[in-house]
């Protein structure tokens, strides 16, 4: 990013005013004449009205205004904002706490100096500070902090509700690991890990797992991790610090680096709330928390633990509970798919497999079904390890290795529970594949998942678990491969041109779908943080169980020959999945690779 200091002609300390962005707005041809008198009024209004000191562009945001320029969009705030900087010719930031190191910037300045000139330092080099401000011509600060830094002072726009926000959290957060950092003295004399070193000399007191400091900091993980859609936190002790890092989209991102001490102090917060056993730090342990965002939604965490050599690592899945009140084609099923998928649920007894690697989605997608299937006629039962999350309208029971409560020992005692519908977590062995066999066989539907790569596979698993072909032959009536590929941001992506000609024809071997005129390419955007994707989406292979396909199932299979079959009764491979996902546009073909790999 290029950033540049404020013109000398432009340091006179004056705050923008709607009179100024209103005068800017009818020069841009973003308000008509006719209507900027209204306009003005209406944010004015709310300015007024404002309980605190509101930024003018807040209020322009807030009267919802629309642009006059073609495609006539609302202009939020952050568009308003973006719009503002290249007027006072200064790049726009968008602030990516994930990004920040905020321990350092917090050195700058005090917080009361920050909130009083609605400034924020985010960006400390050894020559450089870049500080956000919503206030350009505002800056009798400038030469002050530049003089006490001995750097040079380089301002960004960001949006002022942005740098209200993170002044608060910032401040506080670094004041809290500072506090809990001190509470020590020095990360050696606390360090859990091989590499044991004692100070002649130092205290070895623990920081305290209940500290005001640590819950402080515990609870800002957790908001983050909510507000960046992540779907693990990962707390990982190191030689010299601590990292944290979040999962999004299926990627790690490192978010930060925290003292031993203080880590140390969190997992053991984290552990007392999953109610674990917080002095046990030799064996790997579970847990699971519910809470609750700042917008009152009930989020799930589970937790896991795993002693490594420089300390007890944490992770934490977070599972939030809008998941499965999406429909299928929210998920990515195609139309047909959606409806061949409910035909295959809605049947009264039989077996549903669905396979993919860990992290694919099989748990969202028979969530979800079973969600739907749910209803005040039916009993659904499920038996998991663990209960990945807690869902009223059914009946979920954990296994328990200590006392012997295996998945076959579950499925057996949900028998005797009048059950409609039984989800078996997972098929592992041949005991649990028996007894749902036996489900199947006495009118029960039974949905599991399996690991292997694709659909007609699965088979091949049972059969090498031991199960007998002929009962394989009689209930198993679909199985369904998944993956999930990252979407590309709405907000970014571009059209690059046409696919080479082999590309495609490799994507695509052996089906006649048209190449698209063009495709897509992540470009990176504040929305994706710079990433050009957002989200993800899955791809989905559904083999529907037919009577040609259950004549190939022998004691011999041959792969090769059910995989025809399959496709020979309508299943289309998870490449071809992918490569309509490309020609939709909503995802690239480096993408579909990337998860399909394996397959070719």
């Amino acid at each position: 990013m290029s950033v540049h200091p404020v013109p000398a002609d432009k340091t006179a300390s004056k705050l923008i005013d709607l009179q100024q962005i209103f005068t800017w707005l009818l020069a841009d041809g973003i308000v008509d004449k006719v209507d900027v008198k209204m306009r003005f009024t209406a944010a004015q209004g709310i300015l007024r009205n404002a309980a605190l000191t509101m930024h003018p562009l807040t209020a322009v945001a807030q009267s919802k205004l629309t642009s006059a320029l073609p495609p006539h969009r609302l202009l939020s705030l952050d568009m308003l904002t973006e719009w503002m900087a290249g007027k006072v010719k200064l790049p726009f930031y968008r602030i990516d706490p994930l990004k920040i190191d905020f321990t350092t910037v917090a050195d700058v300045m005090s917080a009361s100096y920050a909130s009083r000139f609605h400034i924020l330092p985010v960006e400390l080099s050894a020559t450089d500070l870049i500080v956000a401000t919503a206030e350009p011509y505002a800056v009798e600060w400038q030469a002050e902090i530049a003089k006490i830094t001995r750097r040079t002072v380089k301002l960004v726009i960001a949006s002022p509700l942005d740098i209200a926000q993170y002044t608060a959290q910032f401040f506080t957060l670094a004041k809290s690991i500072k506090g809990a950092h001190k509470l020590n003295g020095q990360d050696a004399g606390s360090r859990n890990n091989f590499e044991q070193l004692v100070e002649l000399g130092k205290g070895n007191r623990q920081v305290d797992a209940n500290d005001q400091h640590i819950i402080n900091i515990v609870d800002w993980l957790w908001q983050y991790a909510f507000e960046q859609r992540a779907s693990d936190i990962h707390l990982e002790p190191k030689r010299d610090f601590s990292a944290i890092r979040f999962r999004i989209d299926g990627i790690l991102h490192q978010v930060y680096q925290v003292p031993a001490t203080v880590m140390i102090a969190m997992t053991a917060r984290i552990k007392l709330l999953g109610r674990m056993d917080v002095i046990e730090k030799r064996r790997p342990l579970d847990g699971r928390i519910k809470t609750r965002t700042p917008q009152g939604q009930e989020i799930e965490l589970r937790l896991s633990t795993l002693p490594t050599a420089f300390g007890e690592k944490m992770v934490m899945r977070i599972f939030d509970p809008e998941v499965v009140v999406k429909t299928l084609p929210e998920l990515g099923f195609p139309p047909a798919d959606a409806v061949r998928w409910d035909q295959l649920t809605k049947r009264s007894h039989g077996i549903v497999l669905v396979t993919g690697p860990t992290g694919s989605g099989k748990t969202t997608t028979l969530y979800t079904t079973l969600k739907a299937l749910a209803t005040s006629e039916v009993n659904v039962c499920t038996v998991e390890d663990p209960i990945e999350m807690v869902e009223p309208a059914f009946n979920q029971m954990q296994i328990q290795h200590g006392i012997d409560l295996t998945f076959a020992d579950g499925v057996r005692a949900l028998m005797r529970q009048d059950p409609d519908i039984i989800m078996v977590g997972e098929i592992r062995d041949l005991a649990t594949a028996e007894m749902a066999i036996q489900a199947a066989l006495t009118g029960h539907l039974v949905l599991s998942t399996l690991h292997t790569n694709d659909a007609p596979s699965a088979v091949l698993r049972l059969l090498e678990l031991g199960v007998p072909y002929y009962l394989l032959e009689s209930t198993l009536i679909g199985i369904m491969a998944q993956r999930l590929v990252r979407t590309l941001c709405s907000h970014c992506k571009t059209p690059d041109g046409t696919l080479l000609d082999d590309v495609w024809t490799n994507l695509t071997e052996g089906f006649d779908i048209p190449k698209p005129a063009a495709v897509y390419r992540p470009v990176g955007c504040p929305e994706c943080r710079h990433t050009g994707f957002r989200g993800r989406t899955g791809l989905y292979e559904l083999l529907t169980v037919s009577q040609a396909f259950s004549k190939s199932i022998k004691a011999e299979t041959d792969i090769h020959e059910l995989r025809q079959q399959s496709i020979r009764d309508g299943m289309k491979p998870l490449r071809i999945a992918g490569a309509l996902k490309v020609v939709e546009g909503v995802t690239t073909v480096d993408e579909v690779l990337k998860v399909t790999s394996a397959l070719t």
